[in-house]
């Protein structure tokens, strides 16, 4: 962002840390902490990827549990296609939203074809 300003010859000046990026001495103040910044936001990065496969190597698996497991979602989709239950009563049934019904739905739409 602040190349393109400078392409078109506007200067950058921060009031509250007094770096102006129209002199050199300002520019390179500015750069400097661009990179600071850069390489504390790669520290973070390398120390989150770290810790995920420290995680997995002790068999823990990350995100949220699945509401249904294999044959309750086969269990969904038959009473589904069935059609002698809406979707609110099935839904009610599983104890599950509508977008997981039509998620397993959709699924099992996949995994046939």
């Amino acid at each position: 962002m602040v190349t393109l300003l400078e392409s078109r010859g506007v200067g950058l000046k921060s009031l509250h840390e007094s770096i102006d990026t129209s002199s050199s001495s300002g520019k390179l103040i500015f750069h400097i902490f661009g990179a600071l910044a850069e390489f504390e936001r790669n520290l973070i990065r390398e120390r989150a990827q770290a810790s995920l496969q420290a995680a997995r190597a002790r068999g823990r698996k990350g995100g949220r549990p699945k509401s249904l497991d294999k044959d309750e979602q086969a269990l969904a989709v038959k009473l589904h296609d069935e059609k002698k239950h809406s979707v609110k009563q099935i839904c009610q049934m599983m104890g599950i939203s509508k977008p997981t019904l039509y998620k397993c739905i959709e699924a099992a739409k996949i995994s046939i074809s």
